[in-house]
Protein backbone atom coordinates (compact mmCIF):
# COMPACT_ATOMS: atom_id res chain seq x y z
CA UNK A 1 0.00 0.00 0.00
CA UNK A 2 1.41 3.42 -0.93
CA UNK A 3 1.38 6.05 1.82
CA UNK A 4 0.69 8.94 -0.51
CA UNK A 5 -2.18 10.28 -2.54
CA UNK A 6 -2.39 12.11 -5.83
CA UNK A 7 -3.03 15.83 -5.98
CA UNK A 8 -2.18 18.53 -8.48
CA UNK A 9 1.11 20.27 -7.69
CA UNK A 10 2.36 23.72 -8.58
CA UNK A 11 5.71 25.20 -9.50
CA UNK A 12 8.49 25.56 -6.93
CA UNK A 13 9.39 29.11 -5.92
CA UNK A 14 12.52 30.65 -4.38
CA UNK A 15 13.41 29.22 -0.97
CA UNK A 16 14.25 31.17 2.16
CA UNK A 17 14.63 28.49 4.83
CA UNK A 18 17.58 28.06 7.18
CA UNK A 19 20.77 26.92 5.41
CA UNK A 20 19.84 28.93 2.33
CA UNK A 21 20.62 32.28 0.80
CA UNK A 22 19.13 35.10 2.95
CA UNK A 23 16.74 37.72 1.64
CA UNK A 24 17.83 41.14 0.40
CA UNK A 25 19.73 42.71 -2.47
CA UNK A 26 23.08 42.08 -0.80
CA UNK A 27 24.21 38.75 0.65
CA UNK A 28 27.05 38.04 3.09
CA UNK A 29 29.30 35.06 2.37
CA UNK A 30 29.31 32.80 5.47
CA UNK A 31 32.86 31.71 4.66
CA UNK A 32 34.69 35.04 4.22
CA UNK A 33 32.21 37.77 5.15
CA UNK A 34 32.35 39.12 1.60
CA UNK A 35 29.26 41.11 0.55
CA UNK A 36 27.90 40.05 -2.83
CA UNK A 37 25.07 41.35 -4.98
CA UNK A 38 22.20 38.88 -5.21
CA UNK A 39 22.03 39.14 -9.00
CA UNK A 40 25.73 38.27 -9.27
CA UNK A 41 25.13 35.22 -7.06
CA UNK A 42 22.22 34.09 -9.19
CA UNK A 43 24.32 34.50 -12.33
CA UNK A 44 26.90 32.19 -10.67
CA UNK A 45 24.32 29.51 -9.71
CA UNK A 46 24.35 30.65 -6.05
CA UNK A 47 28.13 30.27 -5.74
CA UNK A 48 30.06 33.21 -4.25
CA UNK A 49 32.47 34.21 -7.08
CA UNK A 50 35.63 34.77 -5.01
CA UNK A 51 35.34 32.32 -2.11
CA UNK A 52 33.54 29.57 -3.99
CA UNK A 53 31.04 29.14 -1.14
CA UNK A 54 28.00 27.19 -2.37
CA UNK A 55 24.62 28.35 -1.14
CA UNK A 56 21.88 25.74 -1.20
CA UNK A 57 20.04 25.47 -4.52
CA UNK A 58 16.63 23.90 -5.13
CA UNK A 59 15.77 21.04 -7.47
CA UNK A 60 14.40 23.32 -10.19
CA UNK A 61 17.62 25.32 -10.09
CA UNK A 62 19.66 22.17 -10.71
CA UNK A 63 17.38 21.03 -13.51
CA UNK A 64 17.65 24.39 -15.26
CA UNK A 65 21.43 24.29 -14.82
CA UNK A 66 22.16 20.80 -16.14
CA UNK A 67 19.61 20.17 -18.90
CA UNK A 68 20.23 21.45 -22.44
CA UNK A 69 18.73 24.94 -22.87
CA UNK A 70 17.13 24.53 -19.44
CA UNK A 71 14.42 22.35 -20.99
CA UNK A 72 13.06 19.24 -19.27
CA UNK A 73 9.89 17.29 -18.49
CA UNK A 74 8.76 16.94 -14.87
CA UNK A 75 7.27 13.71 -13.51
CA UNK A 76 5.28 12.57 -10.48
CA UNK A 77 4.27 16.07 -9.44
CA UNK A 78 0.96 14.71 -8.11
CA UNK A 79 2.35 12.51 -5.31
CA UNK A 80 1.51 13.75 -1.82
CA UNK A 81 2.32 12.25 1.59
CA UNK A 82 -0.38 11.35 4.09
CA UNK A 83 -0.09 11.06 7.87
CA UNK A 84 -0.62 7.34 8.63
CA UNK A 85 0.97 7.55 12.09
CA UNK A 86 -0.97 10.70 13.13
CA UNK A 87 2.36 12.12 14.26
CA UNK A 88 2.37 15.29 16.40
CA UNK A 89 5.17 17.31 17.99
CA UNK A 90 4.82 21.11 18.08
CA UNK A 91 2.16 20.65 15.41
CA UNK A 92 0.69 17.70 13.60
CA UNK A 93 2.56 16.22 10.64
CA UNK A 94 -0.44 16.82 8.37
CA UNK A 95 -0.47 20.52 9.32
CA UNK A 96 3.28 20.74 8.79
CA UNK A 97 2.95 19.21 5.31
CA UNK A 98 0.21 21.67 4.38
CA UNK A 99 2.31 24.61 5.58
CA UNK A 100 5.35 23.55 3.57
CA UNK A 101 3.28 22.91 0.45
CA UNK A 102 1.75 26.38 0.70
CA UNK A 103 5.11 28.04 1.30
CA UNK A 104 7.13 26.31 -1.40
CA UNK A 105 4.41 25.26 -3.86
CA UNK A 106 5.84 21.75 -4.14
CA UNK A 107 4.46 18.54 -2.70
CA UNK A 108 7.55 17.08 -1.06
CA UNK A 109 11.34 17.10 -0.79
CA UNK A 110 12.17 15.50 -4.17
CA UNK A 111 11.30 16.14 -7.80
CA UNK A 112 11.99 14.09 -10.92
CA UNK A 113 12.69 15.24 -14.47
CA UNK A 114 13.96 13.97 -17.80
CA UNK A 115 15.80 15.80 -20.55
CA UNK A 116 19.09 15.85 -22.41
CA UNK A 117 22.52 16.80 -21.05
CA UNK A 118 24.97 17.44 -23.86
CA UNK A 119 22.65 15.47 -26.11
CA UNK A 120 22.51 12.47 -23.75
CA UNK A 121 19.07 11.55 -22.39
CA UNK A 122 19.14 11.62 -18.59
CA UNK A 123 16.54 10.68 -16.00
CA UNK A 124 17.13 12.83 -12.92
CA UNK A 125 15.83 13.27 -9.40
CA UNK A 126 16.83 16.13 -7.11
CA UNK A 127 16.06 16.85 -3.47
CA UNK A 128 15.03 20.10 -1.76
CA UNK A 129 16.46 20.84 1.69
CA UNK A 130 13.86 23.57 2.25
CA UNK A 131 11.06 20.99 2.53
CA UNK A 132 11.35 19.60 6.09
CA UNK A 133 15.14 19.50 5.85
CA UNK A 134 15.09 17.43 2.68
CA UNK A 135 14.02 14.49 4.82
CA UNK A 136 13.23 11.21 3.07
CA UNK A 137 9.69 9.99 3.53
CA UNK A 138 7.44 7.76 1.46
CA UNK A 139 6.97 10.29 -1.34
CA UNK A 140 10.70 11.02 -1.67
CA UNK A 141 11.38 7.28 -1.86
CA UNK A 142 8.66 6.83 -4.45
CA UNK A 143 9.81 9.76 -6.62
CA UNK A 144 13.37 8.44 -6.64
CA UNK A 145 12.28 4.83 -7.22
CA UNK A 146 10.14 5.90 -10.17
CA UNK A 147 13.03 7.93 -11.60
CA UNK A 148 15.17 4.77 -11.45
CA UNK A 149 12.44 2.66 -13.05
CA UNK A 150 12.04 5.28 -15.77
CA UNK A 151 15.78 5.02 -16.41
CA UNK A 152 15.49 1.26 -16.88
CA UNK A 153 12.39 1.47 -19.07
CA UNK A 154 13.89 4.09 -21.37
CA UNK A 155 17.51 2.84 -21.27
CA UNK A 156 18.98 6.18 -20.22
CA UNK A 157 21.51 7.39 -17.67
CA UNK A 158 20.43 8.22 -14.10
CA UNK A 159 21.39 11.28 -12.04
CA UNK A 160 20.33 11.77 -8.42
CA UNK A 161 21.16 15.01 -6.60
CA UNK A 162 21.01 14.53 -2.82
CA UNK A 163 20.40 17.23 -0.24
CA UNK A 164 18.96 15.82 2.97
CA UNK A 165 19.01 15.65 6.73
CA UNK A 166 18.11 11.95 6.54
CA UNK A 167 15.00 9.86 7.15
CA UNK A 168 11.74 11.63 8.07
CA UNK A 169 10.95 10.79 11.69
CA UNK A 170 7.25 11.67 11.26
CA UNK A 171 6.81 8.56 9.11
CA UNK A 172 8.78 6.18 11.34
CA UNK A 173 9.52 2.77 9.80
CA UNK A 174 7.76 3.83 6.59
CA UNK A 175 10.59 6.30 6.05
CA UNK A 176 13.30 3.75 6.83
CA UNK A 177 11.75 1.38 4.29
CA UNK A 178 12.67 3.84 1.54
CA UNK A 179 16.36 3.01 2.06
CA UNK A 180 15.77 -0.62 1.03
CA UNK A 181 13.27 0.35 -1.65
CA UNK A 182 15.59 2.76 -3.49
CA UNK A 183 18.62 0.48 -3.07
CA UNK A 184 16.70 -2.46 -4.53
CA UNK A 185 15.76 -0.36 -7.55
CA UNK A 186 19.41 0.60 -8.01
CA UNK A 187 20.33 -3.10 -7.95
CA UNK A 188 17.92 -3.58 -10.87
CA UNK A 189 19.55 -0.63 -12.64
CA UNK A 190 22.96 -2.25 -12.19
CA UNK A 191 21.66 -5.54 -13.59
CA UNK A 192 20.40 -3.62 -16.62
CA UNK A 193 23.92 -2.25 -17.16
CA UNK A 194 22.84 1.40 -17.01
CA UNK A 195 24.97 4.19 -15.49
CA UNK A 196 24.15 6.04 -12.28
CA UNK A 197 25.77 9.36 -11.33
CA UNK A 198 25.23 10.50 -7.73
CA UNK A 199 25.83 14.11 -6.72
CA UNK A 200 25.97 14.85 -2.98
CA UNK A 201 25.40 18.45 -1.93
CA UNK A 202 25.41 20.16 1.46
CA UNK A 203 24.16 18.40 3.53
CA UNK A 204 23.75 14.73 2.59
CA UNK A 205 23.26 12.78 5.79
CA UNK A 206 21.43 9.95 7.55
CA UNK A 207 19.45 7.36 5.66
CA UNK A 208 20.02 9.07 2.31
CA UNK A 209 23.78 8.66 2.67
CA UNK A 210 23.25 5.08 3.86
CA UNK A 211 21.25 4.19 0.75
CA UNK A 212 21.09 5.66 -2.75
CA UNK A 213 23.45 8.63 -2.32
CA UNK A 214 26.60 6.51 -1.97
CA UNK A 215 25.71 3.84 -4.53
CA UNK A 216 26.64 5.68 -7.72
CA UNK A 217 28.90 4.36 -10.43
CA UNK A 218 30.33 7.86 -10.12
CA UNK A 219 30.01 9.58 -6.73
CA UNK A 220 30.35 13.35 -7.03
CA UNK A 221 30.12 16.05 -4.36
CA UNK A 222 30.04 19.81 -4.19
CA UNK A 223 32.95 21.54 -2.38
CA UNK A 224 32.87 21.41 1.43
CA UNK A 225 29.57 19.51 1.45
CA UNK A 226 28.73 17.79 4.75
CA UNK A 227 28.34 14.08 4.01
CA UNK A 228 27.82 11.41 6.64
CA UNK A 229 25.43 9.11 8.48
CA UNK A 230 25.45 9.89 12.20
CA UNK A 231 26.53 13.25 13.60
CA UNK A 232 29.99 13.89 15.10
CA UNK A 233 28.73 13.85 18.72
CA UNK A 234 27.00 10.48 18.31
CA UNK A 235 30.07 8.95 16.65
CA UNK A 236 32.40 10.37 19.30
CA UNK A 237 30.30 8.95 22.13
CA UNK A 238 30.01 5.58 20.36
CA UNK A 239 33.69 5.00 19.63
CA UNK A 240 35.02 6.93 22.62
CA UNK A 241 37.64 8.99 20.83
CA UNK A 242 38.08 12.34 19.13
CA UNK A 243 37.50 12.62 15.40
CA UNK A 244 39.72 14.20 12.71
CA UNK A 245 38.88 17.77 11.73
CA UNK A 246 36.49 17.94 8.80
CA UNK A 247 36.12 14.16 8.69
CA UNK A 248 32.61 14.43 7.18
CA UNK A 249 33.53 16.95 4.49
CA UNK A 250 33.52 16.12 0.80
CA UNK A 251 37.28 16.72 0.68
CA UNK A 252 37.97 14.26 3.52
CA UNK A 253 35.78 11.62 1.88
CA UNK A 254 37.51 12.07 -1.47
CA UNK A 255 40.89 11.70 0.20
CA UNK A 256 39.72 8.39 1.69
CA UNK A 257 38.20 7.01 -1.49
CA UNK A 258 34.47 7.51 -0.91
CA UNK A 259 34.06 10.35 -3.44
CA UNK A 260 35.31 10.23 -7.04
CA UNK A 261 35.12 13.93 -7.91
CA UNK A 262 34.48 17.22 -6.15
CA UNK A 263 32.74 19.48 -8.65
CA UNK A 264 32.20 23.21 -8.41
CA UNK A 265 28.56 23.84 -9.32
CA UNK A 266 29.64 26.27 -12.02
CA UNK A 267 31.40 23.36 -13.80
CA UNK A 268 28.77 20.72 -13.01
CA UNK A 269 27.10 20.61 -16.41
CA UNK A 270 30.45 20.34 -18.24
CA UNK A 271 31.59 17.57 -15.86
CA UNK A 272 28.37 15.62 -16.42
CA UNK A 273 28.76 15.90 -20.19
CA UNK A 274 32.34 14.58 -19.97
CA UNK A 275 31.20 11.60 -17.89
CA UNK A 276 28.27 10.86 -20.19
CA UNK A 277 30.54 11.08 -23.25
CA UNK A 278 32.95 8.65 -21.58
CA UNK A 279 30.15 6.25 -20.69
CA UNK A 280 28.88 6.29 -24.26
CA UNK A 281 32.35 5.59 -25.64
CA UNK A 282 32.72 2.60 -23.29
CA UNK A 283 29.28 1.20 -24.08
Amino acid sequence: MAWFKRQKAGILTDRDEKNEMPEGQWVKCPKTGEIVNRRELEDNHLVVPKSGYHFSMDSMGYFKLIFDDGQFELFDEDLEATDPLKFTDRKSYSERLKAYRRKFLTNDAARAAMGTVGGHVVSAAAMDFSFIGGSMGSVVGEVISRAIKRTIDRRTALLIISQSGGARMMEGALSLMQMAKTSAQLARLDEAGLPYISLMTNPTTGGVTASFAMLGDFNLAEPEALIGFAGPRVIRETIGQDLPDGFQSAEFLQEHGFIDFIVDRRQLRDQLIRLLDLIQEEA
